[in-house]
């Protein structure tokens, strides 16, 4: 199991934490950001293929940044697959 810290870019989380186990997303955890928005979107995606989460999230845009908690969070994962 890798466990994984990750310090997103444009949007108001500052951590991003989650465990990749045999390819499935594990303990998603964002410091900061939309309570509810963070928390709904970590719940979603536990359990889901870490392609999948990719997918589905990448290229998301919250007011305008050109990214989002969502899309950090599938930009983290495309990096832990590489590590």
């Amino acid at each position: 199991m890798g466990k994984y810290t990750y310090k997103p870019q444009g949007v108001c989380s500052v951590q991003i934490d989650f465990e990749v186990e045999d390819g499935i997303v594990k303990n998603v955890h964002f410091t900061r950001g939309c309570n509810g928005n963070t928390q709904g979107i970590s719940a979603l995606v536990e359990g889901m293929n870490v392609d999948e989460v990719i997918k589905r999230l990448k290229g998301t845009n919250c007011g305008g940044r050109g990214t989002s908690c969502p899309d950090q969070l599938a930009r983290a994962l495309e990096l832990s697959k590489n590590q």
